[in-house]
């Protein structure tokens, strides 16, 4: 006898006499079943049975125990009186009208005779049989047939269980198998139990199975093209969407001129930078469709709020765009589905960490879910040629949470910066395939939204008073954002007899002990016994040498107890030598300074050579070779 009978034989007899234990009415039950009414798909099992006789014929009325359901059941069966019925198979019997839940193993094998609701078939040659529990033997004819076959209940116990996977939802490592630690990232507590199905869509397909209905149709199939020929096919006028006013100017400065249509544009930033209220603005303005004279239609998705708490935002930015559209969900498909009527002119998401797809693994946010609905709305953007927009959550290292393939599959990566203590915010491009990277674009935070600064040059300056004896240490600095220009103030404290030797903060401190140094020895400032504060006011980081000459003019100020006159700038690299050397972009630097109405200009005599012909209007561009000409130019009584 085969184990897995053996198991089936003995899981009856224990719950018979459960049965008989726990039978309240007492009604006698024979255990004789074990030897006379127990079927075996192998006749050497069939103890004493009376289907050894072939020439037995009487109906049989048997129990069963059923392992799946744990439950018993009653079996009926009746053989025909001739060997030509069963030779011939199932041809009667398949019409039996056997009734119950529902149906295990292979039902489409399972040939049952008798038209009789009473008796019920069973074919020793098929090794089947239809049954149904004890308690339902009476007016089932409402329900469907429940078929069984016995060899899959008794060889197969575990047939028709799921697969179950452990999914890390950081990295989406899948093992089969769970883990404290995940092997691949080596973090803990993120092993995710997942069952596992067939699916027929990916992340990249399933775009196109939605969007179907509307997608534009190739005219037939796709070949190369020659550049000419895309060039004379492209409408210079539609091939940006503007954006008009002084804050789509900015927006539109860091874009590239515009917002390309079909592009994908992925704009991260702190939490509570303004990400938010910077995509929608952006989302009323080409809602006002002031391009194209009539408004145009733009769904604003957002899977963090709901639609009331964006209408409140709107509403104290005084936005009124009649086709801005607000939806609050997070599936991709079903995102996808409700914008379908509406054929907007832009999709804006926020954000891309709370959007999945069902067919993907993982929850929200994790690398999986994030790549694959990240391609899954690059498709969509490029067939149908409408930009989206994506808000991107940042990490503690400032860098945009997911996967790293998540900036490469983007067009375009937009940055919001800004300090909590401020209210200034700079949008720089990290990535731009259609425009360059060295825009920047300067708003003010308000209770409007955010506001374009109109002479973002002069944003980290403070009002001078040239009168007063504690301006004495402080020099403006010219440095390079991107394409802009910026001037900055730069203090310095010269302490004598003080604890503390050497303190600063906004510049790096290996640049600053270097040119106190080279003060010391190339200049001859006996500052060795003083202690040196320095300081770059608005909190700003210096991390280029343009301002190294304002660093040492800010110290001479300080220790020789001389202000500096206002309205002069400074810029310039120090060498060890005490020299002055030219840095890059000196024409865009003078020229803001010129715009901003300074008197004079301090720069290296190589760099006052090459501005000969620049005009700089009433600005006097004074070039000196060494620190010690700088501290007789700028440290004399007029």
């Amino acid at each position: 006898m085969q184990i897995i009978e053996m198991k089936a034989i003995r899981s009856i007899y224990y719950s018979h006499k459960q049965f008989l234990i726990l039978n309240p009415t007492r009604i006698p039950v024979s255990l004789s079943f074990l030897s006379r009414h127990f079927h075996s798909s192998n006749t050497r099992f069939a103890l004493n049975s009376p289907e050894t006789d072939e020439t037995h014929r009487s109906p049989r009325v048997w129990t069963a125990f059923e392992p799946l359901t744990g439950e018993l059941y009653t079996y009926h069966s009746r053989q025909e009186s001739s060997d030509q019925d069963n030779e011939s198979g199932s041809g009667d019997e398949a019409n039996a009208d056997v009734e119950a839940e529902k149906t295990y193993g292979k039902a489409g094998n399972a040939n049952l005779s008798t038209g009789d609701k009473t008796q019920k078939g069973f074919s020793d040659s098929k090794n089947t049989a239809r049954y149904f529990p004890k308690e339902n033997t009476v007016g089932m004819s409402g329900k469907k047939a429940f078929s069984v076959n016995v060899g899959d209940i008794i060889g197969n116990k575990k047939k028709g269980k799921g697969k179950f996977k452990w999914v890390c939802e950081h990295c989406g490592f899948s093992d089969g198998q769970w883990w404290g630690v995940c092997r691949s990232c080596d973090h803990s507590g993120t092993m995710k139990r997942f069952s596992e199905r067939e699916t027929t869509n990916t992340g990249l397909e399933f775009s196109e199975t939605v969007s179907r209905s509307w997608l534009p149709k190739p005219a037939g199939d796709v070949e190369p093209v020659r550049l000419t020929d895309v060039y004379r096919g492209i409408k210079k006028m539609n091939y940006r969407i503007p954006l008009f006013g002084p804050f789509g100017n900015e927006v539109a400065r860091v874009l590239g001129g515009g917002l390309v249509p079909g592009s994908l544009v992925l704009i991260g930033g702190d939490p509570g930078v303004g990400k938010s209220t910077l995509l929608l603005q952006v989302a009323a303005l080409i809602a006002e469709g002031l391009d194209s004279g009539q408004p145009a239609s733009v769904v604003y998705v957002s899977g963090e709020e709901s639609v009331e708490q964006i209408s409140s935002r709107a509403e104290r930015m005084e936005i009124e765009a009649n086709k801005l559209y607000l939806y609050s969900g997070t599936d991709i498909e079903d995102i996808l589905v409700k914008i379908h009527p509406l054929s907007p002119r832009a999709v804006i998401v926020d954000s891309v960490q709370t959007v999945y797809l069902k067919e993907v693994t993982g929850s929200p946010g994790g690398l999986s879910q994030v790549r694959d609905c990240t391609s899954a709305l690059l498709r969509f953007a490029k067939k149908t040629n409408i930009p989206v927009l994506l808000a991107g959550h940042v990490t503690k290292s400032g860098d945009i949470a997911g996967p790293r393939v998540l900036e490469h599959i983007v067009d375009a990566v937009l940055y919001l910066e800004g300090e909590k203590c401020s209210s200034h915010r700079l949008l720089r491009s990290v990535k731009n395939r259609f425009g360059s990277t060295d825009e920047l674009g300067v708003f003010e935070m308000s209770q409007w939204g955010l506001q374009a600064v109109s002479n973002p040059s002069e944003i980290f300056l403070s009002d001078q008073n040239s009168d007063s004896e504690f301006l004495a240490g402080l020099a403006v600095a010219v440095i390079m954002d991107g394409s802009r220009a910026f001037l900055i103030e730069i203090q310095a404290l010269c302490v004598s007899s003080s604890t503390v030797s050497r303190h600063v903060n906004g510049i790096q401190a290996s640049r600053a002990d270097m040119i106190i140094s080279v003060l010391a020895k190339q200049a001859g400032l006996k500052i060795q016994e003083n202690a040196v504060f320095l300081n770059v006011v608005s909190g700003v980081s210096l991390t280029e040498t343009a301002g190294d000459l304002a660093i040492a003019a800010s110290i001479c100020s300080s220790f020789l107890e001389f202000p500096i006159p206002s309205g002069v700038a400074f810029i310039g690299e120090i060498g060890l030598g005490g020299e002055l050397r030219m840095v890059p972009r000196m024409d865009k630097r003078v020229s803001t300074v010129a715009k901003l109405g300074y008197k004079k200009c301090i720069v290296p005599i190589s760099a006052k050579q090459s501005l000969a012909n620049f005009d700089s209007g009433e600005m006097e561009i004074i070039g000196c070779k060494d620190l010690k000409e700088l501290i007789n130019t700028v440290f004399t009584k007029y």
